[in-house]
């Protein structure tokens, strides 16, 4: 049976119309994201200030919450019927969510009930983004091989860090010039709804239609030899808990990371340094361009240097930072130190980029799409929630100290997990061995 390939412009295009559609989950996940310090006092009742970080977080964990659910809903669909149908259902789901978004009244007008809707919609829009993201990076990284591979799932990262910048200069906007931040919200409504039906034109995942045919052969001839049942465990086989584990471990840095640097950064400058909502923005806008420049940065580099050797610089980076924040911080006395403080920062969040694809290869094929979401989820959902409930109490009771209570685990356990993986390429023969011993091979 003819293996399917893609052609190179089939690819392109499938780049195209996966990046557009990041851009779009993100701008639409982010915006209410970026403009809370706006937005909560139109959907939610006036409290106090310590109460009111209270329901920001709450709000910011909304996004996560439920999650895991919905990666077992869209692991289930990507498993079974496809990655191309997760992807083009994610992005009606966030296009209704913006659409309601855009409509509903505000707690003046209709209580209590405008902010149950808008964490209702919050829930969607975090379930819509999760299978995105994950379908998105899936289905790159079964069309295309390494090192391409790399850089083409790293560009869904890109497109994901410039719909962050865009909700956030957006916000700007609305706080500087006092647009009506309905518009933004009808934007991303109707350009979802166009994504979504560009995305019918995508072809199913070359790596996942092969395996289907394989599968189904297989069980049509009986499985009759030894060799065909192993093969055919490498598409259901069992998976690892170490390997779960590691790559559990190794999404957890994000959210503490985005966090930190966005969120918590961001009440410092309101409630500690006297900014108004509009030069919190403005920062953070800045921070988030030096975030996509660095993004960029590393998806190119990625066809150069291993992934998981970049992602060794990202753990010493941030373990750095948190060694060094307690003091710093203690010490900022302006905007302009904190925004030094972001900007390294931003550049070290533990992540992924770009080593996505080396991770989902680890996973069974009909098993890849639920583990990597479901897995995904929980870090997202746990770290999300402990680091902006806990953030709020740590600090308070430890002061800055309180950081490195909540970092300093993350950065060990993405650490370990970053080892690991290491170990099981090494093990596979995938891990490139050192210059010197190149040239001694060659020597001899």
């Amino acid at each position: 049976m003819n293996r399917i390939i893609l052609s190179k412009q089939e690819q392109r295009e499938a780049v195209g119309l996966l990046s557009i559609g990041s851009f779009l989950e993100s701008f639409d996940l982010f915006l209410y994201v970026h403009m809370a310090v706006l937005l909560n006092d139109l959907f939610f009742p006036k409290v106090d200030p310590h109460t009111a970080s209270l329901q920001q977080a709450f709000a910011y964990c909304a996004t996560f919450a439920l999650r895991p659910l919905g990666a077992l809903l869209f692991g289930y669909i990507g498993d079974r019927i496809g990655r191309k149908a997760t992807v083009v259902i994610t992005t009606l789901m966030m296009a209704t969510a913006c659409l309601v978004m855009a409509i509903l009244p505000t707690y003046a007008q209709i209580g209590i009930t405008a902010s149950w809707i808008v964490i209702v919609c919050r829930i969607l829009q975090g379930l819509s983004a999760l299978g995105e993201r994950v379908g998105a990076e899936l289905y790159l990284t079964e069309t295309t091989k390494p090192p391409l591979q790399y850089m083409m799932v790293g560009l869904i990262f890109c497109a994901i860090d410039v719909g962050g910048v865009a909700a956030l200069g957006t916000s700007a906007l609305v706080t500087a010039h006092g647009f009506n931040w309905r518009f933004a919200f009808f934007m991303g409504a109707f350009i979802a709804v166009i994504g979504s039906i560009a995305r019918t034109k995508l072809k199913e995942s070359p790596e996942f239609v092969d395996a289907k045919r394989k599968m189904q052969r297989e069980v049509k001839d009986g499985l009759k030899s030894e060799t065909e049942l192993n093969y055919l465990t490498q598409y259901h086989g069992q998976v690892n808990r170490k390997t779960s584990l590691a790559y559990f471990l190794v999404y957890c840095g994000g959210p503490v990371g985005f966090y930190l640097v966005y969120m918590y950064c961001g009440s410092v400058l309101k409630d500690t340094l006297g900014c108004t909502a509009h030069e919190v923005l403005s920062q953070n806008f800045m921070v988030g361009l030096v975030q996509l420049t660095g993004s960029l940065l590393v998806s190119y580099l990625s066809i150069r240097v291993y992934p998981l050797k970049i992602l060794r610089v990202f753990a010493i980076g941030f373990s750095f930072i948190a060694l060094v924040s307690p003091f710093y911080l203690g010490y900022v006395s302006t905007p302009r130190q904190l925004l030094l403080f972001q900007i390294i920062a931003v550049l070290f969040i533990p992540s992924n980029l770009p080593a996505g694809p080396i991770f989902y290869r680890h996973f069974p094929v009909f098993k890849r799409f639920m583990y990597a979401s479901v897995l995904f989820a929980m870090s997202r959902s746990i770290m999300a929630i402990i680091a902006s409930f806990g953030l709020v109490h740590l600090v308070q009771y430890f002061g800055y100290w309180g950081l490195l209570i909540l970092v300093a685990p993350v950065v060990v356990g993405y650490g370990w997990g970053i080892f690991y993986f290491e170990r099981l390429e090494r093990a596979m023969g995938n891990y490139p061995p050192k210059v010197s011993g190149q040239l001694r091979a060659n020597a001899g």
